[in-house]
Order: C-alpha cells, then sequence, then structure tokens
C-alpha cells in the first residue's frame, strides 16, 4: 500500500508555512507516507471570464487550484491525503490512512460537525446558503447551520476517486465545463476557492465518502478552545485575522506541544 501526503506552497507564503509543513514532514516519516511539497505552480490555472478581485489574480493565476495536481499521482499511489501548509500536526497524530478504505473515494472533515464556536456556527450558515444555495436540490441544508459542507483544507482519496475523474488530468478535471463559474468566481463564488467546486463535484457525482472527526482538520479560532488539545491536525486557516497577522503562529504551537 503506497500513501502520499501532498502539499502546495507556491508564490510567496507566510514564514509559519515552514514550521507547519515541517510538522507534515515528519508526520510523514512516521507513519511511512512519502511527502511532497509543490513549490512550483504547474496549472496556472486562470479564469476564462474572471470576476475575481486583482489581490486574487496577483500571481496570474490561481495558486489555490494548484493542489487539484495530486490527482496525477493516483495510480502510483493507493491513498493520497492533501494537507493545507498552514496545518499542523501533532507528533502523536495516528495514521490517517487508516481512516479510509479503498472502496469509498472520499473523505473529509464537515465543518457542521466540528464543535464550533457559536460565532463561528453563525458564520458558516450564511457562508454556505451563498455557497451553495444555487443548488437546491443537490446541496440541501441539514438542520439549523445552512448546508453541509467539507473543509477541503484536508482531502483524503483513493484510487476509487479515477472513477470520477473519468480520465481527466487535473486541469482537464478544472476545466470542465459545469465548474466554469467557480473557476471566473460568478456571484457569491468571487471568494470561493477550490472548496466549492470540489464539495459540488463530490454531491454531484455520488461518489462513496466518508466523514472524518473534526480532530483531523481543527479549525483554530474557529472550534472552541477547551476543545482543542483534543484535535490531531490544526488548520491555522484564518491567519491573517490573528492579531499579528500569523506571525504568532509558531509561538502557538510551541505551547501545543507542551
Amino acid at each position: 500500500m503506497k500513501t502520499l501526503i501532498y502539499q502546495v506552497a507556491v508564490g510567496e507564503v507566510p514564514k509559519f508555512y515552514k514550521t507547519c509543513i515541517q510538522s507534515v514532514e515528519q508526520y510523514s516519516t512516521r507513519i511511512g507516507a512519502d511527502h511532497k511539497v509543490l513549490r512550483t505552480p504547474i496549472l496556472k490555472i486562470k479564469p476564462l471570464n474572471s470576476c475575481r478581485s486583482q489581490n486574487a489574480l496577483r500571481l496570474n493565476y490561481l495558486p489555490i487550484f494548484e493542489k487539484e495536481n495530486a490527482f496525477a499521482y493516483l495510480g502510483e499511489y493507493d491513498k493520497i491525503c492533501i494537507i493545507d501548509s498552514d496545518m499542523y500536526i501533532r507528533d502523536t497524530a495516528p495514521n490517517i490512512f487508516d481512516e479510509i478504505d479503498m472502496d469509498t473515494a472520499f473523505a473529509g472533515v464537515n465543518e457542521c460537525d466540528m464543535p464550533l464556536t457559536p460565532q463561528y456556527y453563525h458564520k458558516i450558515t450564511g457562508f454556505s446558503r451563498a455557497q451553495y444555495g444555487k443548488f437546491p436540490d443537490i446541496m440541501k441544508e441539514d438542520g439549523k447551520y445552512g448546508v453541509p459542507f467539507y473543509n477541503m483544507g484536508l482531502m483524503l482519496f483513493t484510487t476509487k476517486l479515477l472513477e470520477y475523474l473519468n480520465g481527466d488530468t487535473p486541469e482537464q478535471f478544472i476545466r470542465r465545463k459545469e465548474f466554469e463559474g467557480f473557476v471566473n468566481g460568478e456571484g457569491h463564488w468571487k471568494w470561493s476557492t477550490d472548496q466549492t467546486l470540489l464539495n459540488y463535484w463530490v454531491k454531484t457525482s455520488k461518489m462513496p465518502t466518508r466523514n472524518l472527526s473534526w480532530e483531523w482538520n481543527a479549525l483554530y479560532k474557529a472550534v472552541r478552545d477547551e476543545v482543542l488539545p483534543k484535535a490531531k491536525f490544526i488548520h491555522f486557516f484564518l491567519s491573517a485575522k490573528l492579531p499579528q497577522n500569523g506571525a504568532e503562529i509558531p509561538s502557538i504551537i510551541k505551547k501545543l506541544r507542551k
């Protein structure tokens, strides 16, 4: 069984990425997985009819879609995990590849299942309705927190996913006509990442999925502080909104190690 952890750090990235990526590298070695970090863009996806901001296209392409390069390694590897470069892994975290079997195509953490703060619950209710409200028959509201969706900062998949890629290369996949509005950033998708596109695809394709425990993708300052010690992977997804714009994250990680 060959496994791969894939990360992307292209362009100018925050300094704390180094600390987070090192934790992923050490984790990969410990569990016997290969570890690849893409530092030079390959796909360089640009919207065909952009509705996005100048800042989003500051590199003249959308770097977030470089993560989908990992799909090209399916076949060479049996299981792949894409982990955002702003995620820190504790040195006690077990093997995430044990969380998915070969009959499951995709596994991820549903944000609505996380032990979130009341403020963040309110935020994702409005966010999910804005992102997925256009598809009420496909992306249905569930309970009181809007539309359930996976946080794609962590994606775990197997070769079963190949059945739903239909032979597409990573670029052909992103360039599917049905995804054009997401890539262009039309309407409420102006600020969207690959997350909205991928959630739509996972749902519409009806691929077999598994919801992982929130502990595999604990959103820092979105999950309640008292539950953070239980987290295996800690995701600093809103680093720019911290008091020091993320510069304090290495110090936060040192405290988490104690």
